[in-house]
């Protein structure tokens, strides 16, 4: 069976293992998920992640390893979808603002590849508005 929104199930099962304080989420895997996540990586959401073969199956498997400050609260509080199947969201590079004042970030989907927000505008490309995140 097909998914409509495979990037949104990627946030909401992120989002949901956050809240249940799971240590690892696994999603099913593609390229475009598995840049997204090293992106969170990079950005200090996520801790690590891991591409999994599973045997007997088509698809691998992404193993995220989701990160948690002192108190025992999920790094990742807020994971919005922006840009949807429904209605896609795209923005020029003078049209991206801050989340949060700076203290979170966009994702988007550029022809550089899949970028945050700051990395966007020094490269002055835009691009699809993917989630954002804080």
């Amino acid at each position: 069976m097909s998914m409509t929104d495979p990037i949104a199930d990627l946030l909401t099962r992120m989002r949901n293992g956050g809240m249940a304080k799971h240590e690892t989420v696994d999603v099913p895997w593609s390229r475009l998920k598995e840049d997204i996540v090293k992106v969170l990586v990079e950005e200090g959401y996520v801790r690590q992640i891991r591409r999994i073969p599973v045997e007997g199956q088509v698809q691998d498997t992404l193993r995220i390893y989701l990160k948690y400050d002192r108190n025992r609260q999920p790094v990742l509080s807020e994971l919005k979808r922006v840009s949807r199947p429904g209605r896609r969201v795209y923005l020029g590079y003078r049209d991206i603002q801050p989340v949060r004042r700076g203290l979170g970030s966009h994702i988007l989907s550029t022809p550089k590849g899949i970028v945050v927000d700051r990395e966007a505008v020094k490269a002055k490309v835009g691009g699809e508005l993917l989630c954002s995140v804080s």
